[in-house]
């Protein structure tokens, strides 16, 4: 599994991010450059995605593959207790590794996801899901990204252009694909439920003190369901964001600025 680190390595205040089901860790530059002054960054490719390597048996792409992953990554790192800002799928990683007892989470950041998942979100995702063309140049896979992922909301030219090189490389040809296993749709399409999702014990088992973004136009995150993570469980502070959908990208201003607040109120160990 490939890893970025940002900040001092001797820091012992670690933050992790870890990105959505068909994104890379490069989608945390902007906040990691402005949270590595005070923490020791690390943003991974979850296995199958990225620069990481991919999985000879694809219905191991599964949260339980992701959280052991996660644990060895911690290990690695060498420190006993991280904060971990997660997005839609990263976010349920940090969920279900936040829930388990004993857990090195110590302060949780979910991000446009939580404990009741929208069918209806999964079936959208599972429509382009493993199916990505080959495009003839960056700026056609730019085309492509901007349609699949008009649910981030408003961005300027450069912030999509630094979204689209983050989801998609350069072949050997020079045509460009996406950085991610087609064959995550496989367990993906599999597993696709009959209704909602719903993974109330694991969030009723989270300890730490815990923040919740919601795109104001989340399909996947409801607000009914953002305003329960409130009153149960950790008990989190619920942030939503105007004018978003699946899922806030964390590169605006105004989002790192309430994911640094709430990061920076867990003190100086």
């Amino acid at each position: 599994m490939a890893y970025l680190e940002w900040g001092d390595a001797r820091n012992r205040d670690v933050l992790v991010c870890v990105h959505g089901l068909t994104r890379s860790a490069r989608d945390f530059d902007p906040l990691a450059q402005a949270l590595c002054g005070r923490f020791r960054v690390v943003c991974p490719d979850v296995v199958g995605r990225g620069d990481s390597d991919r999985l000879a048996d694809p219905m191991h792409y599964a949260i339980a593959q992701y959280v052991a992953d996660m644990v060895t990554l911690i290990a690695r790192l060498d420190v006993e207790a991280v904060s971990w800002v997660g997005t839609s799928m990263g976010a349920l990683i940090g969920m279900s590794l936040a829930a388990q007892a004993g857990s090195p989470v110590e302060r949780l950041v979910i991000n446009d996801a939580g404990p009741v998942i929208a069918r209806a979100a999964l079936e959208r995702i599972a429509g382009y899901l493993g199916r990505t063309p080959l495009f003839e140049s960056i700026e056609e896979a730019e085309r492509y990204m901007r349609a699949i992922s008009a649910g981030f909301g408003v961005h300027d030219d450069a912030q999509w252009r630094h979204l689209t090189e983050s989801w998609a490389r350069r072949r050997e040809d020079g045509r460009y694909e996406a950085r991610y296993d087609p064959r995550i749709a496989e367990p993906y399409r599999a597993s696709l439920p009959e209704r909602d999702i719903e993974l109330w014990p694991f969030y009723d088992a989270i300890r730490c003190p815990t923040l919740v973004l919601r795109g104001a136009e989340s399909d996947l995150l409801a607000r009914e369901t953002a305003q329960r993570m409130a009153q149960r469980g950790p008990k989190a502070r619920v942030v939503e964001i105007p004018a978003v959908g699946h899922a806030p990208t964390l590169m605006e201003a105004g989002q790192i600025s309430v994911v640094r607040e709430f990061l920076m109120e867990g003190g100086t160990k």
